[in-house]
């Protein structure tokens, strides 16, 4: 199918014809579109399959767009949300923004703005998707991290779990190998908008990566911090 190619989305809209006049627009230029009209039509829909987007109404029957958000996110399902809202408050998007969406639009909206801002989601989405290709396990020194079992077998052979934030950060910094990520990137990536961690946060993270995988933890070869910017792997 054709449709395939630009993505699918989940639009949950309880507005008959606005979820009609969506649902066209959409398919015109080439997404394959299923439709929910309540929010635990919408859940129900997410569990079934995978969407490249949701774009979520906030005022919805039975569960309404915040509580459908905050859901998908504690499924650690990482789908971009964008949320639609007739209320204009910044207090309204930033509520939107800490329970999981990515973005945030007002009605009334102007269509192409609308048509722009999916599809930048679902290209930044698809671009994520290609450079979280690592492989499932991964080498380096002596150490192995699996990051589907969550487990790491550092130097000196101990087995031991990882927390699903270290392995996203373990894959993140390893993904981007040699260069500086950004403590923002780190924010963004590994905690997404809802909880900011401070700096002393990551840092723990890293002192407890050199704890596991460094022969010398006042020396790291892999895990570097560069001060006031953000961490470093190094093979």
């Amino acid at each position: 199918m054709a449709g395939n190619s630009n993505g699918s989305i989940l639009l949950v809209e309880d507005e008959e014809n606005l979820q009609d006049a969506l649902k066209l627009n959409l398919e015109l230029e080439g997404y394959e579109v299923t439709t929910a009209s309540s929010g635990t039509s919408a859940l129900r829909a997410i569990e079934s399959e995978y969407f490249d987007l949701v774009i979520l109404d906030v005022m919805l029957p039975e569960l309404d767009g915040i509580s459908v958000a905050e859901t998908i996110r504690l499924q650690n399902n990482d789908v971009p949300i964008l949320m639609v809202s007739a209320r204009n408050t910044t207090a309204d998007k930033v509520l939107g923004l800490k329970k999981g969406a990515d973005d945030y639009i007002t009605k009334p909206f102007n269509l192409e703005e609308l048509l722009l801002r999916i599809s930048k989601m679902i290209e930044k989405n698809k671009k994520l998707q290609e450079k979280g290709s690592l492989p499932a396990v991964i080498t380096f020194g002596k150490n192995v991290v699996d990051f589907k079992a969550q487990e790491a077998t550092n130097f000196k052979g101990e087995k031991f779990p990882l927390s699903k934030k270290e392995t996203m950060l373990l894959r993140l910094l390893i993904e981007n190998k040699n260069e500086v990520v950004t403590r923002e990137k780190i924010l963004q990536s590994v905690w997404g908008y809802n909880v900011y961690p401070t700096t002393r946060t990551i840092d723990n993270f890293i002192l407890n990566f050199r704890k596991y995988f460094e022969a010398d933890s006042r020396n790291p070869e892999h895990f570097h911090s560069a001060r006031g910017v953000g961490y470093k792997f190094t093979e």
